[in-house]
C-alpha cells in the first residue's frame, strides 16, 4: 500500500498507512513531552481531586506542577499499604481514584514476603493497548516483511485470585490476556501468532506450553519471530521442547492430541489444527534427537529474524545461552513497563541489548525522576524531583510516577541512566532495581555488581567452551565469619574439557575482585567476611525452582530467577543439588581508599 508523504515519520518510511499514523502520533507526543506532560498531571488531578488521599494534603482543586510538587509527599509501597489494605477489604469510597479500583495488579516485588497489590482502572487497558500497538510500526521499520509470517510468542497466564472484598488480583500480562483488548483484537498481519488463543488462556502450565510449542512446531515454516516476556521465559520453552519433544512428534505424526491434555477449550481449538503430518515428525525427532542443540532455533524454525525478549537488567545474563540456542540472533527488547504503569518503548529495537534505551511515552502517566547518587556520595535530605524534559545526559535517577489509578509521587525503585533523546523526550538506560541483594556486615552487594562479578568470572570458563546458564546468590551466615554463596548452574559444551576445580576457585576468586570496596575491606582488613563459594548445582537445577515457585502461586509469565534467596525450602531443595563446592583461594586486592 502506498503511504502518503505526509504522514511520512522521521524514524523511517513506515510500511503502511496504519503505521504511519502509528509513527506520528509518536513524533508529536516525544515533540511535545513537557506540554503532554503537564496536561496529563491536571488531568489526573482535576479527575481525581475528591478523592480521600489528595484532599488530605489540602489541594484545594489545584492542578498546577508547583502546588502539586509542594503539597503531595513522594512515597513508598509501604506508605500506601493501609489505603490498599482498605480497598482489597471492599471499600468502595474514592480512597485513590475517581473511577472504581477494577482490580489489583500483582507486582513480581515483594513487601514484608508478600507480593505488591498494585491498584488499576479499566481506562487504563487503553493506556496499555495504545503503547502495544506502537511497538509492530517501530519494528517495521527495522525487519521487513513480518507480515509475510507469525510469530511464535510462548505466553502465559495465571489463575487470578480476589481480595476479601471481592477484586481480583492478578499480574499484569494476565490481566491483558483475559481482557478483550487481547481476546478480540482486530486482525493485523503484524500480529499474527502461532499461539491459539485457547493455548494462551489455558490456566494449566504444562497443557499452554505443550499445545503453543505443538502449534509452533506445525508451523515452523511460517514463524518469522520468536519470543516470550523475558528472556528466562524462552529458555524455558526450549527446555520444555528438550524433554518433550518425543510426545509431541508422536501427536505431529498421528494427528491425534496427546492424553495430557484434558482442557475441553483447548481440545475443541486443536481439532481444527492438528492434522497428520508423518514427514514434519520425522524432521522434528531427527533435529531434537541429536546431542548437539546448538542452533536449535533456527534449525526447527528456520525463518527466524529475531528473538523478542527482555535481556535488560537481571535478564542480561542470558544472552550467551541465547545466542548458544539461537545461532546469535538479534534479541529485541521492544518496551518498558510494569506492574504500576506501562512507560515506553524502544525506538531501536534491534540493537545490542547493552545498548537498550527506551524512549518513556510522556502520555502514560506522569513522570518525575529523583536523582541517584552512588553509593558512598551523601544525598540532599529533601531531593528536588525532576521533570521529565528536565533530566540530564549521563545521569541516573530513580523513577517516581503519577498515575490516573491513583498512585501520586510513588518510587517505583528502578534506577535509570538518561542515554539521549528523541525529539523532547529522554530515553534511558535500565540500570537495576534499587535494592541490596548481599549483606554480610557493613558490606552491600546490590543486582547489577553481582552480575557484573558474575560475568567477570564466567570469562575465565570460555577457554573450556562452559558458560553460566543460571545462577542465585544467598549470605551464608551461620559460618563464623558469614560469607556470600553463589549457585551456578552451568552449560559444559564438551565434557571431556570441562573447567576443574582450580578453575572454579579462580572463579570466586574474579567475583570477590569485582565487589565493591567494602566488601574487599570486610574481607582483607576486618575479617568480617569469609571466601566467597560457589556451588555448582546440577543441570535443571532452577527449572525445578522454577516448578516450585509456580506450584506456590508464581506467574509462569512474570518469574524471574531471584538473585539472592533465603527461604528454607529454596535452600535445602539448591543444596540437594550441589555437585561440588568450591572457595577463593586467596584474598582479593584492597587498599584504604585515600580522603579527601
Amino acid at each position: 500500500m502506498a503511504v502518503d508523504n505526509a504522514l511520512s515519520s522521521p524514524l523511517g518510511p513506515p510500511a503502511c498507512e496504519k503505521d504511519a499514523k502509528a509513527l506520528q502520533f509518536l513524533e508529536e507526543m516525544t515533540r511535545n513531552a513537557d506540554s503532554v506532560q503537564e496536561d496529563v498531571l491536571a488531568k489526573i488531578l482535576t479527575q481525581n481531586s475528591e478523592v480521600e488521599y489528595l484532599k488530605r494534603f489540602n489541594l484545594d482543586g489545584a492542578i498546577d506542577r508547583e502546588t502539586f510538587k509542594s503539597k503531595i509527599p513522594m512515597i513508598r509501597y509501604e506508605d500506601l499499604q493501609p489505603e490498599i489494605q482498605r480497598i482489597a477489604n471492599g471499600d468502595r469510597s474514592s480512597i485513590l481514584s475517581a473511577h472504581p479500583i477494577s482490580e489489583f495488579l500483582t507486582s513480581s516485588g515483594t513487601s514484608a514476603g508478600e507480593r505488591k497489590l498494585m491498584p488499576t482502572i479499566k481506562q487504563e487497558l487503553d493506556r496499555r493497548q495504545l503503547l502495544y500497538s506502537l511497538l509492530m510500526p517501530v519494528m517495521n521499520l527495522y525487519v521487513p516483511g513480518l507480515d509475510k509470517g507469525k510469530g511464535l510468542y510462548f505466553l502465559f497466564v495465571k489463575s487470578e485470585t480476589r481480595t476479601p472484598g471481592g477484586l481480583l488480583a492478578r499480574p499484569v500480562l494476565t490481566s491483558y490476556y483475559k481482557s478483550d483488548h487481547f481476546k478480540t483484537r482486530p486482525y493485523d498481519p503484524y500480529n499474527v501468532y502461532t499461539s491459539p488463543n485457547e493455548a494462551i488462556l489455558c490456566a494449566d502450565s504444562f497443557q499452554s506450553m505443550y499445545t503453543q510449542m505443538l502449534c509452533g512446531l506445525l508451523e515452523r515454516e511460517q514463524v518469522l519471530r520468536v519470543g516470550a516476556v523475558f528472556a528466562s521465559g524462552l529458555l524455558r520453552a526450549i527446555r520444555f521442547l528438550q524433554l518433550h519433544w518425543r510426545e509431541l512428534s508422536d501427536d505431529i505424526e498421528s494427528g491425534m492430541l496427546n492424553k495430557k491434555i484434558t482442557d475441553p477449550t483447548v481440545k475443541d481449538c486443536m481439532v481444527n489444527i492438528l492434522k497428520p503430518n508423518p514427514k514434519l515428525a520425522e524432521f522434528v525427532r531427527m533435529e531434537c534427537g541429536k546431542e548437539n542443540w546448538e542452533g536449535i532455533i533456527t534449525r526447527i524454525w528456520p525463518n527466524t529474524k529475531y528473538l523478542d525478549v527482555i535481556v535488560t537488567g537481571a535478564m542480561a545474563q542470558y544472552i550467551p545461552t541465547l545466542d548458544y540456542y539461537s545461532g546469535g540472533l538479534p534479541k529485541a527488547c521492544t518496551m518498558y513497563a510494569s506492574s504500576e504503569c506501562y512507560f515506553g518503548l524502544n525506538l531501536n529495537p534491534m540493537c545490542k541489548p547493552s545498548e537498550v534505551c527506551y524512549t518513556i511515552m510522556p502520555n502514560m502517566a506522569y513522570f518525575e525522576f529523583l536523582p541517584h547518587e552512588p553509593a558512598g556520595i551523601s544525598q540532599d535530605s529533601t531531593p528536588k524531583l525532576v521533570d521529565l524534559a528536565d533530566v540530564e545526559l549521563g545521569k541516573e535517577y530513580e523513577l517516581v510516577i503519577t498515575t490516573y489509578a491513583g498512585l501520586y509521587r510513588y518510587r517505583v525503585g528502578d534506577i535509570l541512566r538518561v542515554t539521549g533523546f528523541h525529539n523532547s523526550a529522554p530515553q534511558f538506560h535500565f540500570v537495576r532495581r534499587k535494592n541490596v541483594l548481599l549483606s554480610i556486615d557493613s558490606d552491600k552487594t546490590d543486582e547489577a555488581e553481582l552480575q557484573t562479578a558474575v560475568e567477570n568470572a564466567s570469562q575465565l570458563l570460555r577457554e573450556f567452551n562452559t558458560s553460566v546458564v543460571e545462577y542465585t546468590s544467598h549470605a551464608d551466615t551461620k559460618t563464623i565469619p558469614g560469607h556470600y554463596v553463589i549457585y551456578w548452574e552451568l552449560l559444559v559444551k564438551d565434557s571431556a574439557n570441562s573447567p576443574g576445580d582450580e578453575v572454579l576457585n579462580q572463579c570466586c576468586l574474579a567475583m570477590e575482585e569485582s565487589l565493591n570496596s567494602v566488601y574487599r575491606q570486610g574481607r582483607v582488613a576486618d575479617n568480617s567476611i569469609g571466601p566467597l563459594e560457589i556451588r555448582v548445582v546440577k543441570n535443571g537445577t532452577f527449572e525445578e525452582l522454577m516448578d516450585y515457585a509456580i506450584s506456590r502461586g508464581a506467574s509462569i509469565n512474570q518469574y524471574k530467577v531471584p538473585r539472592c534467596v533465603n527461604f528454607t525450602p529454596i535452600m535445602e531443595l539448591l543444596d540437594s543439588r550441589v555437585v561440588s563446592k568450591h572457595f577463593s583461594p586467596a584474598l582479593p586486592r584492597w587498599a584504604p581508599e585515600r580522603r579527601r
